[in-house]
Protein backbone atom coordinates (compact mmCIF):
# COMPACT_ATOMS: atom_id res chain seq x y z
CA UNK A 1 0.00 0.00 0.00
CA UNK A 2 2.94 2.67 0.48
CA UNK A 3 4.94 1.64 -2.47
CA UNK A 4 5.35 5.16 -4.57
CA UNK A 5 4.20 7.16 -1.38
CA UNK A 6 6.98 7.33 0.92
CA UNK A 7 9.54 9.00 -1.38
CA UNK A 8 12.46 10.26 -0.84
CA UNK A 9 12.53 7.62 2.27
CA UNK A 10 12.21 3.56 2.12
CA UNK A 11 9.62 0.97 1.98
CA UNK A 12 9.72 0.01 5.73
CA UNK A 13 7.31 -2.21 7.83
CA UNK A 14 7.64 -3.50 11.36
CA UNK A 15 6.22 -6.33 13.85
CA UNK A 16 6.74 -6.46 17.64
CA UNK A 17 6.35 -9.98 19.02
CA UNK A 18 6.50 -10.99 22.62
CA UNK A 19 6.08 -14.66 23.87
CA UNK A 20 5.54 -16.30 20.29
CA UNK A 21 2.86 -13.56 19.64
CA UNK A 22 2.56 -10.83 17.22
CA UNK A 23 1.84 -7.39 19.79
CA UNK A 24 2.29 -4.85 17.21
CA UNK A 25 2.57 -4.12 13.91
CA UNK A 26 2.91 -0.72 11.72
CA UNK A 27 4.62 0.53 8.15
CA UNK A 28 6.12 3.76 7.12
CA UNK A 29 2.94 4.98 4.75
CA UNK A 30 4.84 9.03 3.81
CA UNK A 31 7.65 11.33 4.43
CA UNK A 32 6.97 13.01 6.80
CA UNK A 33 4.49 10.77 8.79
CA UNK A 34 5.59 8.50 11.85
CA UNK A 35 8.10 5.55 10.75
CA UNK A 36 7.56 1.90 10.96
CA UNK A 37 8.89 1.12 14.28
CA UNK A 38 7.16 4.27 15.70
CA UNK A 39 3.82 3.17 14.84
CA UNK A 40 4.27 -0.18 15.97
CA UNK A 41 5.94 0.22 19.23
CA UNK A 42 2.65 3.05 19.86
CA UNK A 43 0.12 -0.15 18.99
CA UNK A 44 1.90 -2.35 21.66
CA UNK A 45 -1.08 -2.44 24.71
CA UNK A 46 0.93 -3.31 27.30
CA UNK A 47 3.99 -1.54 26.94
CA UNK A 48 5.46 -2.43 29.95
CA UNK A 49 5.92 -5.83 27.64
CA UNK A 50 8.20 -4.05 25.42
CA UNK A 51 11.11 -5.17 27.35
CA UNK A 52 10.35 -8.41 26.83
CA UNK A 53 9.64 -8.26 22.96
CA UNK A 54 11.78 -8.75 19.82
CA UNK A 55 11.48 -5.65 17.13
CA UNK A 56 11.58 -7.03 13.66
CA UNK A 57 12.44 -4.60 10.84
CA UNK A 58 12.92 -5.19 7.45
CA UNK A 59 15.39 -2.51 7.36
CA UNK A 60 18.10 -0.69 9.43
CA UNK A 61 16.56 1.63 12.34
CA UNK A 62 17.38 5.31 11.71
CA UNK A 63 19.91 7.12 13.91
CA UNK A 64 19.19 10.60 12.92
CA UNK A 65 17.23 13.28 13.01
CA UNK A 66 15.16 14.42 9.60
CA UNK A 67 11.55 15.10 9.88
CA UNK A 68 11.22 12.88 12.49
CA UNK A 69 13.79 11.44 15.35
CA UNK A 70 15.88 8.83 15.55
CA UNK A 71 13.91 5.62 15.57
CA UNK A 72 17.38 3.90 17.16
CA UNK A 73 16.71 6.05 20.38
CA UNK A 74 13.06 5.34 20.85
CA UNK A 75 13.69 1.94 20.56
CA UNK A 76 16.88 2.34 23.27
CA UNK A 77 14.31 4.50 25.33
CA UNK A 78 11.73 1.60 25.38
CA UNK A 79 14.09 -0.90 26.57
CA UNK A 80 13.27 -3.19 23.28
CA UNK A 81 16.66 -6.00 24.11
CA UNK A 82 16.42 -7.81 20.99
CA UNK A 83 16.42 -5.90 17.57
CA UNK A 84 15.97 -8.35 14.26
CA UNK A 85 17.24 -6.30 11.00
CA UNK A 86 16.87 -7.35 7.01
CA UNK A 87 19.79 -5.43 5.77
CA UNK A 88 21.75 -2.11 6.30
CA UNK A 89 21.07 0.98 5.14
CA UNK A 90 23.34 1.96 2.93
CA UNK A 91 22.74 5.02 2.63
CA UNK A 92 25.52 7.80 3.96
CA UNK A 93 22.62 9.36 7.30
CA UNK A 94 22.37 5.79 8.65
CA UNK A 95 25.10 3.43 7.12
CA UNK A 96 25.25 0.91 10.09
CA UNK A 97 24.94 4.21 12.82
CA UNK A 98 21.22 2.94 13.91
CA UNK A 99 22.53 -0.73 14.90
CA UNK A 100 25.69 0.71 16.38
CA UNK A 101 23.83 2.65 18.42
CA UNK A 102 21.40 -0.48 19.20
CA UNK A 103 24.33 -2.42 20.28
CA UNK A 104 26.22 0.26 22.82
CA UNK A 105 23.01 0.42 24.68
CA UNK A 106 22.83 -3.24 25.29
CA UNK A 107 20.65 -4.45 22.46
CA UNK A 108 20.98 -7.35 20.94
CA UNK A 109 20.78 -6.95 16.82
CA UNK A 110 20.48 -9.74 14.36
CA UNK A 111 21.23 -8.83 11.44
CA UNK A 112 20.92 -10.10 7.64
CA UNK A 113 17.58 -11.81 7.38
CA UNK A 114 15.97 -12.56 4.45
CA UNK A 115 18.11 -9.94 3.45
CA UNK A 116 18.07 -10.38 -0.40
CA UNK A 117 14.53 -9.83 0.16
CA UNK A 118 14.82 -6.90 2.28
CA UNK A 119 16.96 -4.83 -0.42
CA UNK A 120 14.27 -6.21 -3.59
CA UNK A 121 12.02 -4.25 -1.50
CA UNK A 122 13.76 -1.18 -1.85
CA UNK A 123 15.75 -1.52 -4.70
CA UNK A 124 15.21 1.95 -5.42
CA UNK A 125 16.29 3.27 -2.51
CA UNK A 126 19.44 1.23 -2.60
CA UNK A 127 20.17 1.61 -6.37
CA UNK A 128 20.01 5.39 -5.64
CA UNK A 129 22.02 5.56 -3.18
CA UNK A 130 24.68 2.91 -3.96
CA UNK A 131 24.84 3.84 -7.59
CA UNK A 132 24.17 7.51 -7.63
CA UNK A 133 21.37 7.42 -9.94
CA UNK A 134 17.24 6.49 -10.18
CA UNK A 135 16.15 2.86 -10.82
CA UNK A 136 15.75 2.33 -14.07
CA UNK A 137 12.67 0.09 -15.56
CA UNK A 138 11.91 -0.57 -18.94
CA UNK A 139 8.46 -1.48 -20.41
CA UNK A 140 7.02 -2.31 -23.57
CA UNK A 141 4.41 -4.34 -25.57
CA UNK A 142 5.17 -6.21 -28.64
CA UNK A 143 3.36 -8.10 -30.73
CA UNK A 144 3.98 -12.28 -30.90
CA UNK A 145 6.54 -12.11 -33.62
CA UNK A 146 8.78 -8.88 -32.17
CA UNK A 147 7.18 -5.75 -32.97
CA UNK A 148 6.31 -2.79 -30.82
CA UNK A 149 3.93 -1.41 -33.04
CA UNK A 150 2.61 -2.03 -36.57
CA UNK A 151 3.51 0.00 -39.83
CA UNK A 152 1.48 3.12 -39.94
CA UNK A 153 0.27 5.03 -42.96
CA UNK A 154 -1.68 7.84 -43.40
CA UNK A 155 -5.25 6.17 -41.91
CA UNK A 156 -3.78 4.60 -38.36
CA UNK A 157 -1.09 7.36 -38.01
CA UNK A 158 -2.24 8.25 -34.92
CA UNK A 159 -4.60 5.33 -33.65
CA UNK A 160 -2.63 3.44 -31.16
CA UNK A 161 -2.21 -0.09 -31.69
CA UNK A 162 -3.35 -2.27 -28.26
CA UNK A 163 -1.13 -5.29 -27.61
CA UNK A 164 -2.57 -5.65 -24.14
CA UNK A 165 -5.39 -6.54 -22.59
CA UNK A 166 -7.46 -4.33 -19.71
CA UNK A 167 -5.65 -6.22 -17.01
CA UNK A 168 -2.54 -5.49 -17.97
CA UNK A 169 -3.24 -1.64 -19.29
CA UNK A 170 -4.55 -1.21 -15.12
CA UNK A 171 -1.35 -2.76 -13.91
CA UNK A 172 0.67 -0.45 -15.61
CA UNK A 173 -1.08 2.16 -14.22
CA UNK A 174 -0.54 0.78 -10.65
CA UNK A 175 3.26 0.65 -11.75
CA UNK A 176 3.26 4.36 -12.98
CA UNK A 177 1.57 4.91 -9.27
CA UNK A 178 4.91 3.43 -7.61
CA UNK A 179 7.69 5.04 -9.80
CA UNK A 180 8.56 8.92 -9.08
CA UNK A 181 8.94 9.58 -13.03
CA UNK A 182 8.05 7.99 -16.15
CA UNK A 183 9.95 9.00 -19.92
CA UNK A 184 8.92 8.62 -23.08
CA UNK A 185 11.21 9.80 -26.60
CA UNK A 186 9.05 12.49 -28.77
CA UNK A 187 8.37 9.52 -31.38
CA UNK A 188 5.92 7.96 -28.80
CA UNK A 189 4.51 11.25 -28.06
CA UNK A 190 3.61 12.16 -31.83
CA UNK A 191 2.35 8.25 -32.09
CA UNK A 192 0.27 7.70 -29.20
CA UNK A 193 -0.19 10.83 -28.18
CA UNK A 194 -0.18 9.52 -24.02
CA UNK A 195 -1.32 11.10 -21.08
CA UNK A 196 1.16 9.51 -18.98
CA UNK A 197 -0.31 9.93 -16.09
CA UNK A 198 -2.16 7.03 -13.00
CA UNK A 199 -5.99 6.58 -14.31
CA UNK A 200 -7.10 3.41 -13.64
CA UNK A 201 -5.46 3.52 -10.26
CA UNK A 202 -4.71 5.30 -6.61
CA UNK A 203 -1.77 7.18 -6.66
CA UNK A 204 0.42 10.14 -7.44
CA UNK A 205 1.03 11.04 -11.26
CA UNK A 206 5.06 10.29 -11.89
CA UNK A 207 7.02 13.56 -13.05
CA UNK A 208 6.70 13.17 -16.57
CA UNK A 209 10.25 13.32 -18.40
CA UNK A 210 10.21 13.90 -22.37
CA UNK A 211 13.51 12.97 -24.72
CA UNK A 212 12.86 15.55 -27.68
CA UNK A 213 16.68 16.25 -29.49
CA UNK A 214 14.90 18.78 -31.40
CA UNK A 215 12.53 20.27 -29.12
CA UNK A 216 9.60 20.56 -31.25
CA UNK A 217 6.95 19.22 -29.49
CA UNK A 218 3.27 20.11 -30.18
CA UNK A 219 1.61 21.97 -27.67
CA UNK A 220 -1.78 20.40 -28.03
CA UNK A 221 -0.28 16.91 -27.04
CA UNK A 222 -2.57 15.36 -24.56
CA UNK A 223 0.39 15.69 -21.37
CA UNK A 224 1.01 19.04 -21.84
CA UNK A 225 -3.29 20.02 -21.00
CA UNK A 226 -3.20 17.71 -17.88
CA UNK A 227 -2.19 18.42 -14.64
CA UNK A 228 1.09 17.36 -13.88
CA UNK A 229 5.52 18.22 -14.26
CA UNK A 230 6.83 17.66 -17.13
CA UNK A 231 10.75 18.05 -18.08
CA UNK A 232 11.71 18.08 -21.83
CA UNK A 233 15.30 17.19 -22.46
CA UNK A 234 16.60 18.43 -25.86
CA UNK A 235 19.60 19.35 -27.56
CA UNK A 236 17.37 22.46 -28.75
CA UNK A 237 18.21 25.25 -26.01
CA UNK A 238 15.78 27.72 -27.75
CA UNK A 239 12.91 25.44 -27.00
CA UNK A 240 9.62 26.87 -24.91
CA UNK A 241 6.37 25.23 -24.27
CA UNK A 242 4.27 26.59 -21.49
CA UNK A 243 4.32 24.62 -17.38
CA UNK A 244 7.15 22.66 -18.84
CA UNK A 245 10.89 23.01 -17.41
CA UNK A 246 13.65 22.75 -20.39
CA UNK A 247 16.81 20.84 -19.95
CA UNK A 248 19.79 21.46 -22.58
CA UNK A 249 21.61 17.96 -22.97
CA UNK A 250 25.21 18.01 -24.44
CA UNK A 251 25.30 16.55 -27.62
CA UNK A 252 29.04 14.61 -26.70
CA UNK A 253 27.31 12.88 -24.17
CA UNK A 254 25.11 10.15 -24.08
CA UNK A 255 21.89 11.28 -23.23
CA UNK A 256 20.31 8.54 -20.86
CA UNK A 257 23.62 9.59 -18.65
CA UNK A 258 22.68 12.76 -18.72
CA UNK A 259 19.32 12.29 -17.94
CA UNK A 260 19.57 10.01 -14.97
CA UNK A 261 22.78 12.36 -13.81
CA UNK A 262 19.73 15.42 -13.40
CA UNK A 263 17.53 12.94 -12.01
CA UNK A 264 19.78 12.03 -8.99
CA UNK A 265 20.75 15.24 -8.63
CA UNK A 266 17.15 16.12 -8.49
CA UNK A 267 16.62 13.39 -5.54
CA UNK A 268 14.25 11.35 -8.03
CA UNK A 269 14.98 7.68 -7.23
CA UNK A 270 13.22 6.23 -9.82
CA UNK A 271 12.30 6.22 -13.59
CA UNK A 272 9.90 4.29 -15.49
CA UNK A 273 10.83 4.24 -19.25
CA UNK A 274 7.66 3.72 -21.40
CA UNK A 275 9.21 3.91 -25.11
CA UNK A 276 9.50 4.06 -27.90
CA UNK A 277 12.08 1.65 -29.53
CA UNK A 278 15.06 4.70 -30.09
CA UNK A 279 14.56 5.61 -26.38
CA UNK A 280 14.22 2.41 -25.11
CA UNK A 281 17.33 0.96 -26.84
CA UNK A 282 19.72 3.76 -26.11
CA UNK A 283 19.10 2.82 -22.43
CA UNK A 284 19.73 -1.01 -23.11
CA UNK A 285 23.06 -0.08 -25.26
CA UNK A 286 23.92 2.06 -22.00
CA UNK A 287 23.76 -0.62 -19.48
CA UNK A 288 21.58 2.14 -17.72
CA UNK A 289 18.72 -0.15 -17.01
CA UNK A 290 18.02 -2.47 -13.70
CA UNK A 291 14.66 -4.04 -14.76
CA UNK A 292 12.00 -4.62 -17.78
CA UNK A 293 9.09 -5.74 -18.10
CA UNK A 294 7.80 -7.17 -21.19
CA UNK A 295 4.23 -7.94 -22.49
CA UNK A 296 4.02 -9.91 -25.57
CA UNK A 297 0.98 -10.40 -27.40
CA UNK A 298 -0.81 -12.73 -29.17
CA UNK A 299 -1.40 -10.92 -32.61
CA UNK A 300 1.06 -10.98 -35.44
CA UNK A 301 2.55 -7.70 -37.38
CA UNK A 302 4.62 -8.96 -39.92
CA UNK A 303 6.02 -5.55 -40.42
CA UNK A 304 6.57 -2.56 -38.64
CA UNK A 305 8.65 -1.35 -35.64
CA UNK A 306 10.96 -4.40 -34.11
CA UNK A 307 10.70 -4.40 -30.36
CA UNK A 308 14.11 -4.03 -28.33
CA UNK A 309 16.73 -7.56 -27.60
CA UNK A 310 17.93 -7.55 -24.32
CA UNK A 311 19.98 -10.26 -22.16
CA UNK A 312 19.22 -10.79 -18.23
CA UNK A 313 17.74 -12.92 -15.48
CA UNK A 314 14.16 -13.87 -15.99
CA UNK A 315 12.58 -13.97 -12.50
CA UNK A 316 8.69 -13.89 -13.29
CA UNK A 317 6.41 -15.10 -15.86
CA UNK A 318 2.45 -14.47 -15.76
CA UNK A 319 0.39 -15.28 -18.87
CA UNK A 320 -2.87 -13.23 -19.26
CA UNK A 321 -5.62 -13.82 -21.94
CA UNK A 322 -4.38 -11.26 -24.30
CA UNK A 323 -0.94 -12.39 -23.90
CA UNK A 324 2.02 -12.82 -21.35
CA UNK A 325 4.52 -10.81 -19.11
CA UNK A 326 8.17 -11.39 -18.78
CA UNK A 327 10.15 -9.54 -15.87
CA UNK A 328 13.73 -9.35 -16.84
CA UNK A 329 16.96 -7.97 -14.49
CA UNK A 330 20.02 -6.83 -15.86
CA UNK A 331 23.03 -9.21 -15.04
CA UNK A 332 25.00 -6.43 -14.21
CA UNK A 333 22.63 -5.38 -11.08
CA UNK A 334 21.81 -9.02 -10.45
CA UNK A 335 25.38 -9.54 -10.00
CA UNK A 336 26.25 -6.00 -7.83
CA UNK A 337 22.82 -6.94 -5.69
CA UNK A 338 24.39 -10.05 -4.83
CA UNK A 339 27.35 -9.20 -3.67
CA UNK A 340 26.44 -5.99 -1.60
Amino acid sequence: MAEGRTYPNPLVASVIVCDGRITGEGYHLRAGDPHAEVIAINSVRDKDKLRQSTLYVNLEPCSHYGKTPPCADLIVEKGIRKVVVGTVDTSSRVSGKGIMKLRESGCEVVTGVLEESCRWINRRFFTFHEKKRPYVILKWAQSADGFLDAERNSENEYIPRWITGEAERVLVHRWRASEQSILVGAGTLRADNPGLNVRCWSGRDPIRLLLSSSGRLDPGLALFNTSGSNIIFTHNENVSIPDSMIKKLEKNQESAKQVLQFLYQSDIQSVFVEGGSEVLNHFIDTGLWDEARVFTGRDFFRRGVRAPVLTGRKIDFIRYSSGSLEVILNDETVQKSTNC
